[in-house]
Parts: structure tokens; sequence; C-alpha cells
């Protein structure tokens, strides 16, 4: 019970902490506080256009947050989800131009496969570069995350380039055939339902398969499960290579749903984002879910704060670098909050 309720108070003490300081950040500008917080709010959730806003925004957080939990259950801390978020699109927005693809949904899979496989390979590279040469996956991933996007700029910018794409180099533009469109009538495209299917399967496979034991094993003790016989190189990198197709599969959505072609509108943090939303939900599928949507919150009320208020759109970015911050602090105190009520040893033996 108490590291239950260690897991839910103390990230919500770090992100109440976080809004805290944010006033008073924007107090020393000259800004109301109360303000402030209440135009994150209405934002965020204040009415369905703010929520269609928030949600939209949502669906690549779930994705590039599993990027890094799903690493982080074999014990590994990836973190360059940003990078095959970017390959991704690429390759979803290239695939059309390699190869003739039917129209529809199917070419649409085609497009989501091709980003997921990408990123897949792009992330197990870092597992692969911890397993067998020692090299430590979280400097590795970072580097191989900046290498990422000097690819796809020079990619974008040079031999995939859309000759009508002037000002802001760019792939041809996807047909309409192969595009995402929305759920309904929402202003909300089918990424999101896929990013909280993808975070439900996940959970399930972490708590319902003897994969998903072994790779809990492996991050728990690798020593132990190496004793016990478990195949520890193959667990650790499938880990990374799952992570790396939902990121991947992140930016193949983005160019799908949002974007139709690959540019620098790619380029915008989302992998960094899903650090903080997987380090905040302590890497469990089921969390990510609320805590990518008030994330993408936190990100939609950032124009209204600009609009209102006159704050600069990137000033949420302060908002969740503090948050991060503290939620890495919060770690110190696990295990020493007395939440829950212990019988002495007398009471215990009666």
């Amino acid at each position: 019970m108490r590291d239950t309720l260690e897991a839910v108070l103390l990230p919500l003490a770090a992100l109440a902490g976080a809004l805290l300081l944010f006033g008073l950040f924007v107090w020393l500008g000259g800004v109301s506080p109360v303000e402030t917080w209440v135009l994150l709010f209405r934002g965020a959730f204040g009415d369905s256009f703010s929520l269609q806003n928030t949600l939209q925004r949502a669906a690549p957080l779930m994705l590039t947050a599993l990027a890094v939990a799903l690493p982080a259950q074999a014990g590994l801390v990836v973190i360059g989800g940003e990078g095959a978020l970017v390959l991704g699109g690429l390759a979803a927005a290239a695939l059309p131009a390699l190869l003739p693809l039917p129209g529809g949904t199917a070419g649409t899979v085609c497009l989501l496969l091709a980003a997921a496989v990408t990123g897949a390979a792009w992330i197990a590279l870092a597992g692969a570069l911890r397993q067998w040469r020692g090299v430590n996956e979280t400097i590795s991933s970072l580097l191989l995350g900046y290498l990422a996007i000097a690819l796809f700029k020079h990619i974008v910018e040079g031999p995939l380039r859309d000759p009508a794409s002037l000002n802001k180099p760019s792939t041809a533009p996807l047909p309409e055939s192969l595009r995402i469109g929305t759920v309904g009538t929402w202003d909300v495209h089918w990424g999101l339902p896929i990013g909280i299917v993808l975070c439900i399967v996940a959970a399930l496979w972490l708590a319902a398969s003897t994969h998903g034991f072994a790779t809990r094993v492996v991050g728990g003790n690798l020593r132990a499960a190496r004793l016990v016989g478990l195949p520890a190189a193959r667990l650790l990198i499938t880990a990374c290579a799952l992570g790396g197709a939902a990121a991947g599969l992140a930016g193949g959505i983005e160019v799908t749903a949002v974007h139709t072609a690959a540019n620098a509108s790619l380029i915008v943090g989302l992998g960094y984002t899903g650090i903080l939303v997987s380090f905040v939900a302590r890497h469990q599928p089921l969390a990510i879910i609320p805590v990518a949507i008030l994330f993408g919150g936190f990100l939609a009320a950032g124009s209204l704060l600009q609009r209102r208020l006159g704050l600069p759109d990137a000033s949420v970015q302060v908002l969740m670098g503090i948050a991060f911050v503290l939620v890495l602090a919060s770690e110190a105190l696990r295990g020493r909050l007395h939440l829950v009520w212990r019988p002495s040893p007398q009471v215990a033996a009666a």
C-alpha cells in the first residue's frame, strides 16, 4: 500500500510544486500567477476546441513515452525517442517515392509499418551497443538522436526535397488517399486511439505474458536473470526495439495525419517531452495515458498564455523543465515516507 501511495503521491506533489514554482517565475515577470494557472486549465480543457487540441498533442507523447518506458522495464535509460520519431516520419514520407503503394488503408498501414520498423532499428542499435560493446545506452541513444536529426535534414534538404518547397525544405506531400483522417466529427486524428491501444497492449504484455515478465526480471536484476538462464541480451534489445517502434510510429502518424510531408516541423521536441511523460508515469504504460494528456494540455495552453498574458509561447517549456527536475528529485524520497501505519513488533507478533 505504501509503494502504491508513493507512486501516486510523489509525482502529484512534484507537479504541484512545479506549478507553484512556475507561478513564482511568471510573478517575477509581472504576471499574475493565479491568472496564469486559470489560463493553463482553460487552454488545456476549458472547452471542446481546447480539449481536442490537447488530445491531438497528447497522441505522439504517448508513443514517445513508450520509447522510454519499455526499455526502462528492462533496466535501460533510453532517451533517443526524438531521433526515432524523425526517422520514422522520414521513412513514412519517403516510401511512396521509393515503392508503388496501394491507396486507402492498406497503403497507410504500409507507411506506418515502415515508420515503426525504422524507429525500432534505430533504438535497437543503442541496446546492441550496450550489450555487445559496453556503451552506455543513455549517452548512445542521445547521440544517435542528434545523428538522426542530421540525417533527416540532409535527406529532406537534399535527395528527397520537393522542388515546390521553396522557403521550407520538405519532401513531396503524401497523396490524399494515404493520409490519416480524424475520429468522427472531432478534430483529433486516429493517432490518439492508436497511442491508447498500444499503451494498454504494452501494459498487458508486461503483466500477463512470460516475455514481459522475463523483461521485468532482467530490469530488476540482470545478473540473477542470467543465472536462471534468461536470454538477457535478446530481451534487452527487444525492449529497445519495441520502444523505438513506438517512437517511429509517432513520427509516421505525425507525417500522415498532421504535416502530410517530412519537414522541420517534425523536430519540435516531442521525443524529449516523452521522456518527462514516462518519468512522471514511472514507466508504467497505463499511467502514460493520463500523464500524456496532461502535458499535451500544457503544450496546447502555450499559445493562450502568449495571447492573453504576453508570455512567450515556449514558457510552458519552463514549466515542464521544472516538473522534470522535481520528479527526479522526488525519487530520493521513495521508501522514506511513512505513509502507512506499521504495527510494532509486539503487536505484529500478537
